[in-house]
Formats: structure tokens, sequence, C-alpha cells
């Protein structure tokens, strides 16, 4: 998928949009924004939630990148402004907002379960729709580094941020020629066959549980593998991730479940200014 780069006022107010500018839905899905990070797409997500309306929020993990903060961290005035446009959100459309907790915000985990009216704080969370229940969980418990070794965790995520550094100085070159964006990291996903079995058994574990649970489907992220498929009798749904695929889930008002690509929501809802040209994109670990 082409990535763009939106040029925009970071300020601008979604109550100021017209109707016609935004996809109407129940509930919007989406997980590992990693804000606090340089690779997290934070204008390009800024602009799909402004022009969105939904019943039911869902953020499901990863959303602010603590283990990068912690370190050194990139926080600009874009990260700050998500945070306002899902305030207002919860303030002046009345929109529910249900936020799980990820492996990067695990300093939640000692505070949850917390209850504020409209505003949720969970470990994990049963979503009822018109399909049925869909057990909905960011995914890392499945994760057996982030899991049982959690140093080796920190280890590999410092190790690819620097990959991504390495990356983002190889696709600036590549633009420079007129090339277009090349991942690396889904390159090595799809080539390693230890990283495709991982997340083949990722996959397997969580419908598994989420048929233990009772439910008819499931919604995670973690792995930033954007997937709307079937596993047996499960109806598997992966949000993916701000920083490479820009993807998201929606549940349409008639209950059917759609991945959304910013792709091609920018071509249905453009920006209100001129887009730029496709810029390199970039890419974080788990």
């Amino acid at each position: 998928m082409k990535n763009e780069i939106i040029d925009f006022v970071a300020d601008a107010d979604p109550e100021t949009l017209p109707e016609k500018r935004r996809l109407r839905v129940r509930t919007v899905i989406l997980s590992d924004v990693h804000l606090g990070t340089p690779d997290c797409k934070i204008e390009e997500v800024n602009h799909f939630l402004r022009h969105v309306r939904c019943e039911k929020l869902i953020l499901n993990g990863d959303i602010i990148d603590g283990w990068q903060l912690r370190r050194r961290g990139h926080w600009t005035k874009a990260h700050t402004h998500f945070v306002r446009i899902v305030l207002k959100m919860l303030e002046k459309r009345d929109t529910q907002i249900v936020y799980l907790r990820g492996n990067h915000d695990d300093i939640l985990t000692s505070f949850l379960p917390l209850d504020f009216e409209n505003l949720s704080i969970v470990e994990d969370y049963v979503h009822q729709g018109r399909g049925g229940r869909y057990l909905v969980l960011h995914g890392d418990v499945f994760d057996t580094v982030t899991k049982n070794f959690v140093w080796l965790a920190h280890l590999g995520d410092w190790g690819y941020a620097a990959l991504l550094r390495l990356n983002r100085v190889y696709n600036r070159w590549r633009a420079w020629r007129g090339k277009e964006y090349w991942s690396l990291s889904k390159a090595i996903k799809a080539r390693v066959k230890k990283a495709v079995n991982h997340v083949s058994k990722f996959e397997e574990h969580i419908a598994d549980l989420a048929r233990e649970r009772g439910c008819a489907g499931v919604m995670c992220g973690h792995i930033h593998t954007p997937a709307d498929k079937m596993i047996g009798d499960i109806h598997y749904l992966n949000s993916g991730d701000w920083v490479e695929s820009l993807t998201a889930i929606v549940e349409h008002r008639d209950g059917n479940y759609k991945l959304v690509e910013f792709s091609d929501f920018i071509r249905q809802f453009p920006a209100e200014q001129k887009m730029d040209a496709p810029m390199a994109g970039v890419e974080t670990g788990t």
C-alpha cells in the first residue's frame, strides 16, 4: 500500500467538518498507533479519526508507546492532538471509548479495570454486535517473548528501532531515485519461516480463546498484520497498525465488519488541503 503525507491543519476542529465528509459507522477498532515514536503515522490517524462518526471507539492496545517514551521518545503537537480528538469524541459526540492495555502501554496493568461513565480501560472486552459476541484483546498474552522474557522483548524493540532508522534512510534514497517505498519488515516476515509460523500460531491461539469464551469472533492487534478471515468457525479480525499498515476495523450499522485501509479512505474522504508527494513509509516492532 502506498503511503501519503497529509498537509493539513493539526488543530482543525472535527466538529466543523460537513457531515458528508465523514464515514458514519457503529464501531471503530484501531490498535498499535505507537504515539511517542517517530514511526507513528500521526497525521494519517488523526485524519482518519476526524473523518469518522461512531457510537463506540475501541482502542485496542499500544496506542501510547511507553517503552519508547521511557528511553527518549518522540512526542509532538500532533500526538497531543490525537488525544484531543479522542476526548472530543467522548465529550461532544457521546462516543463510548474502550481502551485496552497493550504491551507497550503496560504501565496501565496495575490500575485495571477502570470505568468512568463512557470511558473504560480494561484488559480484555466482549463486544456485542449484530453478528454475535466478539472477544477483543490486544494479543500480547500469546506472544511468548513478551509474556515470559520481558527483557528480551525490550532488547528486541531496541534492535527493531535501529532497523527502522536504517529503513527510513534507505527509503529516502529510494524516493530520491524515484522508486516506491519498500518494506524491509514485510520482506523479512514473508521470507523468514519462523516469522510466518509465529503469525500463524498467534492467530490460531487467539481463535481458540474466542471459541472457549463462546464468541463468534475475535478482534486483536499486536503483530502489525491486518487480517479479516475465518479460522474454522471463528471470525478473526486484526486491526493492523498505524505505523506501516495504516488500517482499522469498522462495524457498519448493518452489523458487517470491514478492514479499512487508509489509502482507500483518503480517496473517499480527502484531506482539507492538497496532498503532498508519496512518502517513504516506516514501521515499528511489536
